[in-house]
């Protein structure tokens, strides 16, 4: 299995950053990328993380020297479809974890979204806001919809994901598709129209949080004081 961290984009909604969003740091004194590495590290080889990297590179390529990376020329413009299409050019078909470089997690929800034998996205059942990524189901349990424009959510896609083996070929072929400023969601649907079954894994709402806005930030670094 291998890992991509898409950490490419600036990270505007977060306000003025001197580095990129991913090198944020958090209450516990390391960035959100570092507490990533960490958790990941305990479950795959340094050799499986890839990240790609775009706004200030050389910043996290400097912090993280022994992983490998793939760069993303076109970050001011495009979106994480072709951020994530990048690195899988760089990866054989096997089962892949990719995730946004600006999700700050507890380990324990890495081991409950690795242990399904699906393809599966990381969820919340919450309340959401206009911003955030929502989803839907089928009757069957499985992904029906997954956008900002869901129009009856059952919760948030928290932005970590798990492709089985079996399906990337499809995923690749889909993120093809999308435009250059499509966020990788938009392959997943579109790979979902075309016979992709995914199922959600469902975690709490304080065990996992996307970082999108300074008040995210603020309740990450309240929250992660109980962990």
């Amino acid at each position: 299995m291998k890992v991509i961290i898409l950490a490419a984009g600036k990270g505007r909604r977060l306000g003025p950053l001197q580095s990129p969003k991913p090198l944020t740091k958090l209450a516990n004194g390391k960035s959100i990328l570092s507490c990533q590495v960490d958790h990941l590290l305990k479950h795959f080889s340094i050799h499986d993380i890839l990240i790609v990297v775009g706004y200030k590179k050389e910043l996290i390529m400097e912090a993280f020297p022994d992983l490998g990376f793939v760069y993303s020329p076109g970050y001011e413009e495009e979106n994480t479809s072709q951020s994530l299409l990048r690195a899988l050019y760089k990866i054989e078909d096997e089962d892949l974890l990719f995730l946004n470089g600006d999700v700050v997690f507890k380990e324990s929800v890495l081991s409950k979204l690795l242990s399904s034998k699906n393809s599966s996205l990381l969820v919340s059942e919450t309340e959401v806001s206009e911003e955030e990524v929502k989803y839907d189901l089928k009757d069957d349990g499985s992904i029906r919809n997954i956008s900002k424009e869901v129009k009856h959510p059952l919760g948030e896609a928290l932005g970590i994901n798990l492709i089985r083996k079996e399906d990337l070929p499809l995923l690749k072929k889909t993120l093809k598709l999308c435009l250059p400023n499509d966020y990788f969601e938009k392959g997943i649907e579109i790979a979902i129209g075309e016979g992709l079954k995914i199922y959600p894994t469902i975690v709490s709402k304080e065990s996992c949080m996307e970082i999108d806005f300074p008040k995210d930030l603020e309740r990450a670094n309240i929250i992660m004081k109980h962990w």
